[in-house]
């Protein structure tokens, strides 16, 4: 019974972080790519484009996996990484509450990497670990 509630919370996480990533942040960006590739933040100096395509592969093309459950530790880095940008470098200026929800989404990403996408994966099995 504990490892169903761990499995279903884990899932919960995925679906909850992953959804709302997706379509509060990746979609936006995606369908908008044209209007923001030159003005968007450039924290890394890789420019504004390559920047957005970085951002939209992690808001949109990894939370759609971490939904499923496709290589989610893999799948949670790039997540983690494009909040930990946005926590420390992007938004650094701002006040906590401005970069609260970048710092839990932190949170939850590190902790998927740390866990697993848990038993309700699309991908599952002992040939491929990291989901």
């Amino acid at each position: 019974m504990k490892d169903l509630l761990k499995d279903i919370g884990l899932l919960l996480l995925r679906l909850l972080a992953g959804g709302t990533m997706l379509f509060s942040h990746g979609w936006d960006k995606l369908i908008g790519f044209g209007e923001r590739m030159n003005t968007f933040p450039d924290p890394l100096g890789i420019g504004s484009s390559l920047s957005l395509g970085l951002a939209i592969f992690a808001e949109f093309g990894c939370a759609s996996l971490l939904i499923l459950g496709v290589a989610t530790r893999l799948v949670a880095l790039p997540l983690a990484v494009t909040m930990a940008v946005a926590f420390f470098i992007v938004l650094k200026a701002e006040s906590f509450q401005q970069r609260e929800l970048a710092f839990i989404y932190l949170g939850i990403f590190l902790s998927l990497m740390a866990l697993g996408g848990g038993k309700f994966c699309v991908v599952k099995s002992k040939k491929f670990p990291l989901a």
